[in-house]
């Protein structure tokens, strides 16, 4: 009986007391472990953040981007609408940009700025086509064969020197005042900048480059293909993006002679009736097309230069 009682308080002092330590080892240790800082911690249990940080740059650096390229434009709006307000010019003749908005609504409403701007881009569209599908075959050609180019080129020197609006007459009395002499004023006006840019492409392509692929046995039409052309969309494209922006100015002047439609019709119909601003709507429409026209050329060279490294 002795015995019996003498192992059971053993077994009650050893046995229990180790187990009571390690219990509370295991708490001291747990209670250490979350009083630590996060960096003290097990790496395992690190928590999973979301990339919040990131995600918020990117849109400060767009809206920075963004007010960066408005700003210029913010500051003429506020300026236009403050100088007429201010006395600082004639409201008569300057109203202020909010004026100017609610003709352009009224237009808008009303149908006319849609009838009228559907008149000019159809003639500006089409001369334009219509000098780009002329000048850019042209302008490989003189640029690619020097006796073309010997032939052609005092002519070229004479006609590139002559103003679009300077032969508008000249078109009005052999073509008459239709639509006809409205469209090949524009691709006359529209066949300069395109094609001298591009004979200004294929002469200043790489040497290096051509005598590569002509060791290659590579056939003029592979030539162009393959190096010329790819080479050339840079240069080219500034000519086309010149020519679209003198299609539509050239095209606004055409239309002040003899038109019935259209946007320069709208402006010079406005200012001889006294509706100022109408006319300014007007060349606000102007302007955004000839913004989008040319954001629009833009993309299609960025799509057909993808070979190009950026800067």
């Amino acid at each position: 009986m002795s015995t019996t009682v003498h192992v059971e308080t053993e077994a009650e002092t050893g046995t229990g007391t180790g187990t009571g330590t390690e219990a509370e080892a295991g708490t001291g240790a747990a209670a250490v472990r979350d009083l630590a800082p996060p960096a003290a911690r097990a790496p395992g249990r690190t928590p999973v953040r979301t990339p919040a940080a990131p995600l918020a740059l990117r849109v400060l650096r767009v809206l920075r981007a963004v007010g960066l390229r408005s700003a210029a434009i913010l500051a003429l709006l506020a300026l236009w609408e403050a100088a007429p307000r201010l006395g600082l010019v004639d409201a008569t003749f300057l109203p202020p940009v909010s004026e100017v908005a609610v003709a352009w609504w009224e237009l808008l409403g009303n149908g006319q700025l849609a009838e009228h701007s559907k008149a000019s881009l159809a003639r500006s569209f089409g001369g334009f086509g219509i000098a780009v599908a002329v000048a850019v075959p042209l302008g490989l050609l003189i640029g690619w064969y020097r006796p073309v180019a010997a032939l052609l080129g005092p002519l070229l020197e004479v006609f590139r020197n002559t103003a679009a609006l300077a032969l508008l007459p000249v078109f009005v009395l052999l073509l008459g005042i239709g639509e006809t002499s409205k469209v090949s004023i524009v691709v006359y006006a529209c066949v300069w900048p395109i094609l001298l840019n591009t004979i200004s492409a294929v002469g200043n392509a790489d040497p290096t480059l051509v005598k590569l692929a002509r060791s290659m046995d590579l056939s003029t039409p592979k030539l162009f293909q393959k190096v010329i052309l790819p080479a050339s969309v840079p240069v080219i494209f500034t000519g086309i993006r010149l020519a679209g922006a003198v299609s539509i100015l050239v095209l606004v002047a055409a239309e002040m002679i003899g038109a019935k439609a259209g946007l320069g019709y709208l402006i010079n119909a406005s200012q001889f009736n006294f509706a100022i601003p109408q006319m300014y709507a007007g060349i606000v429409t102007i302007s955004a097309i000839g913004l989008a026209f040319n954001q629009i050329l833009v993309t299609i060279e960025r799509r057909l230069s993808t070979w190009r490294v950026p800067s």
